[in-house]
């Protein structure tokens, strides 16, 4: 992938924060000690190859490391390997191991290690199908000696050091018994602990093989009611806070930084294919037809924002198709003869659910449901916690619509495609299409770029024909920072680099 010019990456979804460890508002904050505010305890797992949640994997990226490790600037650099080499087939990939490299609990990385880690996150060791299926294409690993490791695929692909730079394929020590609850990585912070719904602990990492982290003690506080996250600012429990509206922003003094880009993820009013009216095409593409892009994004963040017309966004370059966000120029009389085909005439009720701690998401769904009355579409705005969005809306598929954004989770097209093909474990709105999964299939088999672009762009205009999804925006980001710290940097990557944070001058 191109090098991604200034922008502001970061994530569909979740935030972090930096907050000083057990320091209270009245209390003077230590140099060596930041508070960061995320939007959700981390639910799911502390085991980097199962985290199904972007947040989660936001703050794991500090603590974990692959054999190659993304730079803010799209590049995959070395981590965990010091180099690597392709055979001339592309279907195998040497990794040289970097020498002396240290795990948090003290002890060496071995080729063990990196045996057991691939074999587990590319579910080789159980027979298992992978949580990112772009690791299917990872066939053996094999151990040649103490420092050398080869990956055999099953068929070439020039993006696999891209999968291996991602979170979910951090290398972790082979004898961690409880991976699920206990962190241990290679990175620039080490876990400490976590009080459930209220925090998460970490500190500098001493002998951490690269350039070390400037502040010492992290503390990720959860920041679950979005109305307390500037108020928590003002009055300096937090320090750091990602992701916060336009409005917010206003509501803070001159103590602030704040950094503005995009969030690099895809927002979208994601429709659940299985569930009636939205298993027909008609009612998906009336609901598009009757979204005013424009009008949500003047609504919501002043006009800012970038819109999209399929699950892509700007920042993956060559693979985005501006001219998608222009398929549903908004059309009142097109949406309703639509659904006066489908046999919805008069309209229908549906409920549209939203995690309750990301307000951009709920701004969004507000304006939705107005819009849509225009076309007798009664929609209502079900809120609710972000664990019981995990677990019944992704995860268990239970829901009709949901407000929402997808990030990439890697620098690859896959990375947000590969879920929209009709088996994949994380499909979570059923969408089914023949053309599509011939198409991204296709995708698989080819080592050809220009081949292999050209059917990603076809998998783009599938989803937008079909109308899987009402596509909104990759939404601005705001990133507030007291100004006694600095040195953020944004991502191409839905991720925090808390290590680049340091005391201002």
């Amino acid at each position: 992938m191109s090098k991604v010019k200034g922008i502001l990456a970061l994530c569909a979804l979740m935030t972090m924060s930096i907050a000083l460890i057990g320091c209270s508002g009245d209390k003077a904050k230590d140099s060596s000690e930041i508070v960061v505010g995320i939007p959700q305890d981390l639910e799911d797992s502390l085991d980097p190859h199962k985290a199904l949640a972007a947040g989660t994997k936001e703050i794991l990226f500090n603590v974990y490391e692959g054999l190659l490790k993304p730079d803010s600037q799209g590049n995959n650099i070395p981590a965990v390997a010091e180099s690597y080499t392709v055979s001339e087939d592309l279907m195998t990939y040497t990794f040289k191991l970097r020498d002396g490299i240290k795990f948090h609990n003290g002890k060496n990385v071995t080729a063990d290690d990196v045996k057991y880690s691939i074999d587990k996150f590319a579910g080789i060791s159980d027979g298992s199908e992978p949580l990112v299926s772009a690791f299917s294409v990872i066939e053996e690993v094999n151990i040649i000696d103490d420092k050398t490791v080869d990956v055999v695929l099953n068929t070439p692909d020039t993006d696999l050091p891209t999968y291996l730079a991602m979170v979910s394929a951090a290398i972790i020590p082979k004898d961690n018994e409880n991976p699920d609850t206990v962190a241990i990585g290679t990175g620039p912070y080490k876990y400490v602990s976590r009080s459930p719904q209220e925090n998460v602990i970490c500190e500098a990492f001493d002998d951490y093989w690269g350039e070390k982290a400037n502040i010492k003690n992290v503390t990720f506080k959860v920041e679950s009611n979005a109305d307390s996250i500037v108020m928590d600012l003002l009055g300096g429990s937090i320090d750091f806070y990602a992701r916060l509206t336009i409005d917010q922003v206003k509501q803070l003094n001159d103590e602030f930084s704040v950094y503005e880009g995009t969030m690099n993820l895809v927002q979208a009013l994601y429709l659940n294919n299985n569930v009636k009216p939205f298993d027909d095409v008609r009612v998906r593409q009336a609901l598009s037809y009757a979204t005013d892009v424009d009008e949500i994004l003047d609504i919501t963040a002043e006009g800012k924002g970038t819109k999209i017309g399929s699950s892509m966004f700007p920042a993956f370059g060559k693979y985005y198709d501006e001219s998608l966000s222009e398929l549903y120029p908004t059309d009142i009389e097109k949406a309703k003869e639509l659904l006066k085909e489908a046999g919805y005439e008069n309209g229908f009720n549906m409920t549209i659910t939203v995690p309750s701690n990301y307000q951009p998401h709920i701004d969004v769904a507000q304006v939705l449901a107005e819009q849509y009355k225009k076309i007798g579409v009664n929609a209502e705005i079900q809120l609710v916690e972000w664990n019981s969005w995990l677990s019944d809306v992704y995860t268990g598929r239970d829901f009709e619509s949901t407000v929402i954004g997808v990030d990439a989770s890697y620098l690859a097209a896959s990375a947000l495609l590969s879920r929209f093909e009709s088996t994949a474990a994380n499909n979570f709105i059923n969408f089914k299409s023949d053309a599509y999964d011939k198409a991204y299939n296709k995708t698989l088999t080819t080592a050809d770029d220009d081949e292999r672009t050209a059917l990603y762009l076809e998998c783009e205009k599938i989803l937008a024909d079909e109308a899987a999804n009402v596509y909104i925006q990759d939404l601005p980001e705001y990133v507030v920072l007291n100004k006694k710290f600095t040195g953020y940097e944004f991502y191409p990557l839905y991720v925090q680099d808390i290590a680049k944070l340091k005391l201002a001058e």
